[in-house]
């Protein structure tokens, strides 16, 4: 009998990768049954991803919380490896909610606006998947491809000069970031003779210096091409005017893509601690260009006067953040950094929806889909795709709904209490705090308490001008019609951070098992390095 659970690791990749395939032969008047392939493979990757959750924490069959899948047979470092450990089970998660969330929200009205947005999302998806489970560089550096690919059309889903305009240089900041990283794998690759991170991990050990030397300096390139993609000071100009431009539900998916950047540098950071991360990869690099990314976010916050800017600018304010806590020396501030992460990406996620439905209150507010509509022939009345209603109907107090979930969005990206935002950012303080076991704190513990601080404090003014000018200062709000598929995935984003509020222990609890488990990267080594050739069927891919 074949053992279904021994796959799961691979199925977070093959479930979009099938589903993609089936929509691409399905016709765009066939909505319905697109439709049902998209929901059914979501709900197969959020089965997926929270059983892998489960798995990896520590009990039978992974006894050390690393699941390892050998696609082909073929044992590492020789062939393609997928692994699973705690912090990839937590990523696929996010994604599968966050991706979940999105796709219900584009079918109220965004799906129809352009050609194969089902597909595109399903590979999207499938890149997310597959970056957070690659156990080895260029299959990471593929899947990175695979996600940006998706993310070109779903840019440009929809019409106007300035979408295409922004999702140009888009394009092409990517590229370039794409084209270093290729660079680096090679270099990495002519320098050891392995991209697989576990075994890179070994081999670093045995470099002469020279050789060294020049591992330091493809890990350096390396890190230009992660921090390009996660959106950190100087590197991040291309940002503000991709996400503002980008349809709400493509914006709020991209809100964990910046987060891929860091996940990497996270992970190669951590593997390559026993035989001395590049500077690339630790706290001499990261922290300074953390505080740097911090201040540029809230000072573009400030000075933005649209509000959509403003969410932009709050995803680099949050990658900002990430980096200068995840800078700092040990391990101390990196279970609060994923609190924060999980936390600040549903935040923003839901604003980008929140503000797109916000802007149904002003009278342009559906000139943008009525002109994307027109070019694909989708507002004929006889066809097929075409809604019955495209602004959908009229909710119940939608004005006080829009108030109130933007008042949270904004409470969770500030970081006041009581929801989750506040937590994270207070757990980052008393970590950082905690960090001078003896003595005074460090100058770099009061430089990311003050910049928090201050941080919050202006986006604080920043988002009440942006809220008191959406819902207090017009005379005339025109009251919105929604559909309830627009209305639900906000109330459950929203629900979401409220519920990571209420586990705060159990939450923190197993994000700093996790950060621990990062500081001990023997497990992901030995789990890796030490499978045999027997097919993952018959040992659930680890040996015991």
């Amino acid at each position: 009998m074949i053992a279904w659970g021994t796959h799961l690791p691979v199925m977070p990749v093959l479930i979009p990768l099938l589903a993609a395939a089936v929509l691409l032969l399905l016709r765009d008047t066939q909505r319905r049954a697109r439709l049902a392939v998209s929901a059914l493979a979501l709900i197969l990757q959020a089965i997926v991803a929270l059983s892998l959750l489960e798995a990896t924490r520590g009990t039978a069959p992974w006894a050390d919380g690393v699941g390892v899948y050998l696609l082909g047979d073929w044992p590492a470092p020789f062939g393609i490896v997928i692994v699973v450990d705690r912090l990839s089970a937590l990523m696929l998660s996010i994604t599968s909610l966050l991706g979940s969330c999105c796709w219900i929200y584009a079918t109220a009205r965004w799906d129809r606006a352009g050609a194969h947005f089902h597909p595109m999302f399903q590979f999207l998806l499938m890149g997310l998947n597959g970056a957070f489970l690659a156990g080895d560089l260029f299959n990471l550096f593929v899947c990175f491809e695979i996600l940006l690919t998706a993310s070109y059309g779903l840019m440009l889903h929809g019409s106007g000069t300035q979408r295409v305009s922004a999702a140009l240089h888009y394009i092409g900041i990517n590229l370039i970031a794409s084209f270093l990283l290729l660079i680096a794998i090679a270099m990495i690759y002519g320098l050891t003779g392995t991209l697989n991170m576990a075994d890179l991990a070994v081999r670093v050990h045995n470099l002469s210096l020279a050789d060294r030397q020049l591992f330091d300096s493809a890990a350096a390139i390396l890190g230009i091409a992660f921090l390009i993609k996660a959106a950190a000071w100087p590197l991040n100009f291309w940002l503000p005017n991709a996400y503002t431009q980008a349809c709400a539900p493509v914006a709020a998916m991209f809100a964990i893509m910046t987060k891929v950047g860091i996940y990497a540098l996270l992970r190669i950071g951590s593997l390559l601690l026993p035989a001395g991360a590049p500077a690339a990869f630790g706290g001499a690099w990261m922290f300074p260009a953390g505080i740097a990314t911090l201040i540029f976010g809230t000072i573009g916050m400030l000075a933005s006067q649209q509000v959509d800017r403003i969410a932009a600018y709050a995803i680099i304010v949050s990658s900002g953040t990430l980096f200068a806590a995840l800078g700092m020396p040990g391990v101390t501030l990196t279970g609060p950094a994923l609190y924060y992460l999980v936390s600040s990406v549903l935040a923003l996620a839901a604003l980008f929806m929140v503000l797109e439905l916000v802007g149904r209150t002003q009278s342009f507010g559906a000139e943008l889909l009525a002109v994307s509509l027109e070019s694909f022939d989708l507002d004929d009345p006889e066809s097929e795709t075409r809604s019955d209603e495209v602004v959908g109907v009229a909710l119940p107090a939608a004005i006080a709904f829009l108030g109130l979930s933007f008042l949270m969005c904004a409470l969770l990206i500030i970081g006041l209490p009581p929801l989750s935002g506040f937590v994270a950012k207070f757990s980052l303080l008393s970590a950082a705090l905690r960090t001078a076991e003896s003595g005074a704190p460090t100058l770099n513990v009061w430089l990311l308490v003050g910049t928090m601080l201050a941080s919050g404090f202006i986006c604080l003014i920043a988002l009440s001008r942006s809220g008191a000018r959406l819902f207090w200062i017009p005379e005339q709000i025109q009251v919105p019609r929604l559909r309830l598929t627009e209305a639900a995935p906000i109330i459950f984003l929203l629900i979401s951070c409220v519920a990571l509020t209420w586990k705060a222990g159990p939450v923190m609890s197993y994000l700093e098992d996790t950060a621990q488990y990062l500081d001990q990267p023997r497990y992901y080594i030995q789990a890796v390095l030490r499978q045999d050739t027997q097919r993952p069927t018959v040992d659930v891919g680890v040996t015991q």
